[in-house]
């Protein structure tokens, strides 16, 4: 049964502290991920400033089409919530066995772009001194793809249930065994051959795969969700439902890669200016996507706390509260990232590399960096509100206009055109999310007007 729409909210700093329990976990997941590219960063700097450079290429074209379908399966967290809030628990674990699928034929297609993607990068212009070291990071990396789509529908399932702290722990036990095998693949020892950038990629592989066969162990056997008979039986994919999913989920998935894609090709225009220029974007760019983990972490939790307002029919008010909390929470986060970035940019650095033409550039860009911690954060924390409203086709028009109608024509304008170089692309980074903030925001408060309970996709756990 449904609460009416004129249920007395509660105080709020009671749903900060909901709020906040959820997101952690997952912030701090999301910052174990986004290590994954740090220990990369850091091993392969050390390693030279070619090796740097070239994972920088080969991590933006794993990336640049990763979004989609880590986008797409974003629609299920959501889709989970509100059927927990509406009292449907029962139809959950058919629809995670669904997700499954989905997730499955998503990795396979995106193993199959990897394998081909290494043969366009001499067309975009990459430098040729580090076309061979990208091609063995995609060669070693795209094994794990297939994983990594699994993973995301096990764990956004576990995030759906308001159950974030697997997210964290096998975050970070991922994290725990790449750093030592991504040292000696990358390094060598132990009679194992080093192979610098295409070790790194193989590492990450690894990885992938344990933390994934991990997670799915831990649901198998948790007794938080055995009521959900999430492997209890084998299930055929069902299209209409899977078209359901992806109704929803696709243009989560294209919304993420349109802002996602703005980094990432922007690390590869910043590719064809050579080596030392590519490695300090590298830099600057993995510190900064470490400081998106956190809005990030709890734009998600924003997506489940709307969600189960929506399917437990709070109306307007209990929505716009879900949506206001998590938004003081991220505007807190974003302050401390930016004076963080601003006074330590260059202590930051110095973890990263000893070539000190990388390290003064990189230190700018921080700065930069620096810039757009507010807006970043105001505009993932609307999209993941929006998601919790299953509002998903018009933000990814707007995300579309905001990054690839201003901030790249911006950037590439003033970087390569006039020739400010990866300053030049940084200032057009900022001028993207700063719209997209904007945009995404009204779209949220328009929305939340009058919200629609739109029935979550129906699926049948029969015998």
């Amino acid at each position: 049964m449904h609460a009416s729409p004129h249920t007395a909210l509660p105080p709020l700093r009671h749903d900060l502290c909901t709020t906040a329990r959820l997101a952690a976990p997952l912030a701090l997941g999301h910052l174990a991920t986004g290590s994954i590219g740090f220990v990369d960063a850091v091993l392969a700097g050390h390693h030279g400033t070619t090796t740097l450079a070239a994972v920088s290429v080969g991590t933006a074209l794993f990336w640049l089409p990763m979004m989609i379908p880590m986008g797409t399966l974003m629609a299920l967290p959501a889709a989970v919530s509100r059927l927990d809030g509406s009292g449907r628990q029962g139809e959950i674990g058919a629809l995670f066995r669904q997700s499954l699928w989905l997730a499955a034929a998503l990795g396979l297609l995106l193993f199959g772009f990897l394998t081909l993607s290494v043969h366009a990068l001499a067309p975009l212009g990459i430098a040729a001194d580090i076309r061979p070291g990208a091609t063995a990071f995609l060669h070693g990396i795209r094994w794990g793809v297939p994983a990594l789509t699994v993973y995301y529908a096990l764990r956004y399932l576990s995030d759906g249930m308001h159950w974030t702290w697997p997210t964290m722990v096998f975050g970070f036990g991922g994290l725990l065994l790449l750093a030592p095998l991504g040292y000696l693949l990358a390094f060598g020892g132990f009679g194992i051959p080093g192979t610098g950038a295409g070790g790194l990629g193989v590492a990450s592989a690894i990885m992938l795969w344990a933390q994934m066969l991990a997670f799915a162990v831990y649901l198998a056997r948790a007794r938080r969700f055995a009521p959900l008979r999430l492997f209890a039986r084998f299930d055929w994919p069902d299209w209409p439902v899977i078209r359901g999913m992806l109704a929803t989920g696709l243009p989560i998935g294209v919304t993420v890669t349109m802002e996602g894609s703005l980094f990432i090709v922007t690390a590869l225009l910043i590719g064809r200016l050579g080596g030392v220029e590519a490695a300090a974007h590298q830099i600057a760019i993995n510190v900064a996507s470490l400081c998106f983990m956190v809005p990030f972490g709890v734009a998600e939790a924003t997506t489940v706390r709307v969600g189960h307002a929506l399917g437990s029919g709070l109306g307007t008010a209990g929505i716009r509260r879900a949506a206001l909390v998590g938004m003081l929470l991220v505007l807190g986060t974003q302050v401390l990232s930016g004076l963080l970035l601003l006074v330590g940019h260059d202590a930051i650095v110095a973890l990263y590399t000893r070539d000190a033409a990388v390290a003064v550039l990189a230190s700018t860009l921080l700065l930069y960096a620096a810039a757009f911690q507010l807006p970043d954060g105001v505009q993932v924390l609307s999209a993941g509100a929006l998601r919790g409203l299953h509002d998903t086709r018009v933000p990814m028009l707007l995300a579309a206009f905001a990054y690839w109608g201003v901030g790249m024509p911006l950037g590439a304008g003033l970087g390569l055109g006039l020739g400010w170089g990866p300053t030049g692309m940084w200032l057009g980074l900022i001028a993207g999310l700063t719209v997209a903030a904007v945009l995404m925001g009204v779209r949220f408060l328009r929305s939340s007007r009058s919200p629609r309970f739109v029935p979550a996709v129906r699926v049948t756990d029969g015998a």
